[in-house]
């Protein structure tokens, strides 16, 4: 495993990420230490353009990746990076994770059953309520709120799962050791303690506006769905949505005025396609969250196994029989069919009717280091 100092420094270079870090991983053997000290030659061998080789050759010689390295510790974050187990299954399946992942507070494992709520910083008192009743009624099924620690629905959002005893996790589009906007210090300290902030961002790096969009998709990716609570016709969180829809997850948007600016996004998503929100319940069903607790505590208890993981490997949207999975895995029927029971047990497949097996949530495609 490479030291993760080699993986900040790259992070701290313009012009290289997911694709590059990628490229790199693949010229020099996953061995990203070597290609920090690559020469200049060897780095164009292995793909590098001419702004990025420049920018990687000043940030080699202007910073010191041990001094980074304490500059994280001393403000309480930890790094995460796509050789981590830790870092989050569903981020690591988007198209482009980002490879390295600042987080200031305690990722879990129930993470995993996260909704992102997110909205207009100008919500209306019904927006407001809305995403309290949501996030609220989500948290206390143990579900994960996922937003951007922006003003209005986001703030709202991470407010409402925290006073509910839940969990919460801030995506930021800063580093971490700037809260944006600075009136959320105090939740964000909250949040810390019930959850996590985190970004894919340096320290230091300014909340500045081009950093949203591409923050957006963690928001969206790190979660199984996402529900847009109130936005206007150019809301950021229709961006979100967007990246929803292209990772294939699940987007919920809740009917507003149709005479108010605040519900044009989202009665718009509604009548392209996204799935209504009038309760909770349609979020809890339609993302299979209904034993979210009696589903955390059975992973807990029973560890996924080499016959788990052998199944998932053939297991999709699409669903497929009992007996063709058996062929498949190369096992017989009986030990596929009480994995397969176990798993639907722990909210890891769904039987559709007729013996036949689908994921209980579309994992996609991994992009994670071979």
């Amino acid at each position: 495993m490479t030291d993760r100092k080699y993986w900040v420094g790259f992070n701290l270079v313009t012009g290289i990420g997911p694709a590059k870090t990628r490229m790199l991983l693949s010229a020099f053997d996953s061995d990203l230490a070597a290609a920090w000290n690559a020469d200049a030659g060897a780095l164009q061998a292995a793909g590098l353009d001419r702004r990025a080789l420049e920018n990687l050759l000043e940030t080699r010689t202007a910073r010191d990746l041990d001094a980074e390295m304490e500059r994280i510790s001393v403000q309480g974050v930890s790094v995460l990076t796509w050789e981590d187990e830790e870092y989050p299954r569903l981020l690591r399946q988007i198209y482009d994770p980002p490879p390295v992942l600042y987080v200031k507070g305690q990722l879990l494992p129930e993470d995993e059953w996260a909704v992102a709520v997110v909205g207009t910083r100008v919500a209306t008192t019904y927006g407001k309520e809305a995403a309290t009743q949501i996030a609220e009624g989500l948290a206390r099924n143990g579900v994960t709120i996922v937003s951007g620690l922006a003003r209005g629905i986001d703030s709202t959002a991470h407010r409402a799962a925290l006073e509910a005893g839940g969990r919460t996790i801030g995506v930021l589009g800063c580093g971490l050791d700037i809260i944006y906007p600075p009136e959320n210090r105090r939740l964000a300290a909250q949040i810390i303690q019930q959850g996590a902030l985190i970004s894919e961002y340096p320290l230091s790096t300014p909340p500045e506006g081009g950093n949203f969009p591409p923050r957006n998709r963690i928001i969206s990716g790190i979660s199984l769905g996402v529900v847009i609570v109130e936005a206007g016709s150019h809301s950021g969180a229709l961006i979100t949505a967007d990246y929803a829809l292209d990772q294939g997850r699940e987007v919920f948007a809740v009917p507003g005025n149709i005479f108010r600016r605040a519900s044009q996004g989202t009665n718009t998503l509604i009548r392209e396609g996204a799935t209504p929100v009038l309760s909770v319940e349609d979020i809890l069903e339609a993302l299979n969250l209904s034993l979210v607790s009696q589903q955390q505590a059975a992973r807990a208890i029973i560890p996924e196994n080499e016959t788990e993981s052998r199944l998932l490997e053939y297991l999709s949207a699409d669903p497929v029989h009992v007996d063709e999975l058996g062929q498949q895995v190369g096992l017989p029927i009986s030990e596929v069919t009480s994995a397969l029971t176990l798993m639907e047990l722990k909210g890891m497949v769904r039987q559709v009717g007729g013996m036949h097996y689908v994921l209980a949530h579309e994992r996609g495609v991994e992009y994670g280091i071979d």
